[in-house]
């Protein structure tokens, strides 16, 4: 093993042995002697199964059968959960051929970041997250149930039906993907004709032709985003089926696989001899190993937030400062755009997961030594599924590189870290993801510009009044303030700016995510503005120097502590209308960036009266 990885996992088990043990005696209390339903009255147990066919009904009734919860973000709008249409009565079928029930026990929302860029409903993205894993828990708390199903794909829906149901950490649960859209307009044109459109080049017709190929079938978006992020970092965890993340919709082999997971949480419920709850797979070894398969692809940035609150829900705690310390002992394996020119079909079809685990498991960066939905440990892993005359399998992978461009080994890899660094100093603490930054931008020092919101610093863009060295900071972005959106719109305009030759940064308490590119970007930066923090003391031209080599992110020769925040606290009723009107508790109760953003187990963080702005230092 790794010693960084091993010495962070142990440091990570020991600051949460206590609430980790809590957690385990919590679940471990909830199993019970046979279903939960049994203990249910007459009537309540009539309830529970009065829809379903008779010979469901007479299995339920007279014998210990696993009665599985299928959970769903199924919608016909979104792109990614469209395929889902058709999965529960695929999944019934495959439980049912094990013996078991299947019941469909809940929808949970999903929203699309790309739909709701740069507009009002991007606020209530993140919080979101938290709304899905009260919806889960909704779901799954009628004691109907002995394992959970789980079927989510994008930015906030994964995490969040992970959190609600590692609220019952003691049923087994299995997430089933559905793959992401065949490949259509190269992820690089599309953002080349973006950017000629933010100059004013190419006409809004011509962009939304390009928008049409790029984003064209049922599936997935094809970057590597926080979605693709998501299948790849659970699969890694072991919480779905080995090589199941990218197989693309509508095929012989998505749908085999989608009846295997079917098939499998009716075998590792209590009721059979394989019992693998989800809140034993979800240890600090499962945690490790998903913030190593995403540091090793580069990511997204939204798994700093993410991975901290699925951590918290199983009782573990997941700092920041462990991303940073793996992120420079694990290599860069792939290129994926925005961090390379290949999409997620080109990573799958040059190994995908199943090289990548292992690989990762042969140079000792991941824990092999971990329960999964599998069985085996994550060795079963770096095995990739084959459908040969209808019958389902899986079979070593190759361990010879099938493309260098997109996916390596550890011994030869793109970079020799991660990519994902922790920043510290006056201005707080952030995270930068460098793994699409030049090591000639990596770097900057100017001056700043300060915005209260993304769209003033779009307008000073289209003005012409962006021009020379400068760190564009867009504060008020964080939880607190306004649910902490992701500002991608930012990417194109400050892409300009930097390929004019100016040394270009951005500071942000808001969110960029998967879209995360090119341009050194400190995000998720805490405190908030919202909270008094630093940036809320910036002012125009104060000199900024972001180093995301040395991990610092300081002002120049200015004592905040000296100046008053800025107050940009919203009038009454102002932050309302497009349904925030109903969140606007949640950004009292959210908490920090650095714990999650999450409502869940969140509180208020009140300003501090004294703000000295120490340095904090990238491992402090």
């Amino acid at each position: 093993m790794n010693p960084t990885v091993a010495a962070v996992t142990e440091r990570i088990a020991a600051r949460s042995a206590r609430s980790r043990g809590a957690y385990l005696e919590r679940i471990r209390t909830a199993v019970m002697q046979g279903p939960a339903r049994g203990d249910l009255g007459c009537a309540n147990f009539a309830h529970g199964f009065a829809a379903c066919a008779p010979e469901e009904k007479a299995l339920l009734r007279a014998t210990p059968r696993a009665n599985v919860a299928i959970v769903s973000s199924y919608n016909d709008m979104l792109s990614a959960h469209q395929p889902y249409v058709t999965y529960p009565q695929t999944l019934k079928r495959a439980v049912m051929t094990a013996g078991g029930v299947a019941q469909f026990a809940g929808g949970v929302p999903a929203m699309c970041d790309g739909i709701t860029q740069g507009r009002a409903g991007m606020e209530l993205s993140l919080f979101s997250r938290d709304v899905i894993a009260m919806s889960t828990a909704v779901a799954l708390a009628h004691d109907m149930f002995d394992g959970a199903l789980l079927l989510g794909i994008c930015d906030k829906i994964v995490p969040g039906l992970l959190i609600g149901a590692l609220s019952f950490g003691h049923l087994p649960a299995l997430l089933v993907p559905a793959g992401p859209m065949p490949s259509g307009l190269p992820n690089r044109e599309k953002s080349r004709i973006r950017q000629q459109h933010a100059q004013g080049l190419l006409s809004r017709e011509d962009l939304l032709d390009a928008e049409a190929s790029a984003y064209h079938a049922p599936g997935t978006c094809t970057f590597f985003g926080t979605a693709n992020s998501n299948q790849l970092v659970v699969e890694a965890m072991g919480l779905q089926l080995p090589g199941s993340a990218f197989v693309n919709p509508g095929t012989p082999l998505r749908r085999a696989l989608t009846e295997a997971a079917g098939r499998r949480v009716a075998a590792i419920t209590a009721l059979g001899d394989d019992y693998t709850p989800i809140g034993e797979i979800v240890d600090e070894r499962a945690i490790v190993n998903g913030v190593v398969a995403l540091l090793a692809t580069g990511g997204s940035t939204n798994h700093t937030l993410h991975l901290v609150a699925i951590a918290a829900a199983a009782g573990i705690r997941l700092e920041w400062s462990d991303f940073d310390e793996l992120s420079r002992a694990v290599p860069l394996l792939a290129r994926i755009y925005p961090n390379g020119s290949a999409d997620v079909n080109h990573f799958h079809a040059a190994g995908g997961t199943s090289y990548l685990i292992s690989e990762l498991l042969a140079h000792g960066l991941m824990h092999e030594d971990v329960k999964t939905v599998a069985g085996r440990g994550l060795r079963r892993y770096a095995e990739q599924p084959v459908l040969e005359d209808g019958q389902l399998s899986w079979a070593p992978v190759a361990r010879e590189v099938v493309d260098a461009s997109v996916l390596r080994s550890p011994a030869e890899p793109f970079s020799p870290d991660g990519g994902l660094r922790l920043l510290g100093g006056s201005l707080g603490s952030a995270v930068v993801k460098i793994s699409a930054v030049a090591p000639e931008h990596r770097v900057v020092r100017a001056p700043a510009r300060v915005f209260d919101d993304q769209a003033h610093l779009l307008a000073a863009f289209d003005a012409g009044e962006l021009d020379g060295d400068l760190v564009a900071v867009v504060r008020f972005q964080g939880p607190r303030a306004n649910g902490m959106p992701e500002l991608h719109k930012l990417t194109p305009p400050l892409g300009i700016l930097q390929d004019r030759g100016h040394a270009v940064a951005l500071v942000t308490d808001g969110r960029m995510s998967g879209a995360s590119g090119r341009i050194p970007a400190a995000i998720h930066c805490t405190p908030e503005a919202r909270d008094g923090g630093p940036l809320a003391r910036l002012r125009d031209g104060d000199l900024i120097e972001l180093d995301c080599e040395a991990g610092t992110l300081d002002v120049i020769g200015v004592d905040l502590a000296a100046r008053e925040p800025l107050d940009n606290a919203a009038p009454a009723g102002a932050w309302a209308g497009t349904g925030r009107d109903l969140f606007d508790r949640f950004r009292d109760l959210v908490g920090r960036a650095d714990e999650g953003a999450s409502v869940i187990g969140g509180a208020p963080a009140p300003a501090p009266a004294v703000s000295p702005f120490p340095p904090i230092g990238a491992h402090a």
